[in-house]
């Protein structure tokens, strides 16, 4: 039995309340796996702070975290401006259109898990029941955690967290919500966190 209400306290009320109806319907069946996932979303969203991608990046930062899209004097032509940003970084892939088409900024990263791409609004969208394509903001304003839990669903995400409660398990989630280890210690930390409190 997952023992949602041993995180209340630690985890927004907000969050909570949303677990309850969603847990099942998403395959969150284990404390484990609730941790996991808990572990991911606190991180990626600030805490349940964040529930849209932040794009208002320097010139310096987008050479550093995007060098393939921001070269010589494009980091400066884009710096600051994050709708021209995501159209770009985003363009042609995920479903998205050019950069012309600005797909990249509608379908920009949204909930707590930052669900990204047309392709991914429309998956979700079918799953949900309702027209995120069309309303993309829904995804921020009324699925924030759903969206996080149909990304872990629709990504196999499950069979990693029931690997265990190791760093090497974390690392192996973070790698497949994240494409990498940004933030590693961080989604580390806070497993521990919520593993204790399940685990009690």
């Amino acid at each position: 039995m997952v023992n949602i209400e041993k995180v209340r306290g630690i985890v927004p009320d907000k969050v909570v309340n949303q677990l309850h109806p969603i847990a099942e319907k998403f395959g969150i069946t284990s404390n484990l796996r609730l941790a996991h996932f808990l572990a991911q979303t606190a991180h990626e969203s600030g805490n349940f702070t964040a529930i849209y991608e932040n794009l208002n990046y320097s010139a310096k930062v987008l050479k550093k975290l995007f060098p393939r899209y921001f070269f010589g004097d494009l980091a400066d032509m884009y710096a600051r401006k994050p709708e021209k940003i995501a159209s770009r970084i985003y363009a042609n892939r995920m479903g998205n259109g050019d950069e012309a088409s600005g797909d990249g900024w509608t379908y920009r990263g949204r909930g707590y898990i930052q669900l990204t791409g047309k392709s991914n609004y429309s998956l979700f969208s079918k799953f949900i029941g309702e027209d995120c394509l069309t309303m993309p903001s829904l995804v921020a304003t009324n699925y924030p955690l759903a969206s996080a839990a149909f990304f872990f669903r629709a990504n196999k995400l499950w069979s990693i967290c029931d690997k265990g409660d190791s760093d090497e398990v974390v690392k192996d989630v973070t790698y497949r919500v994240n494409g990498g280890d940004h933030g590693l210690a961080d989604r580390q930390r806070f497993f521990r966190i919520y593993d204790a409190l399940l685990s009690k």
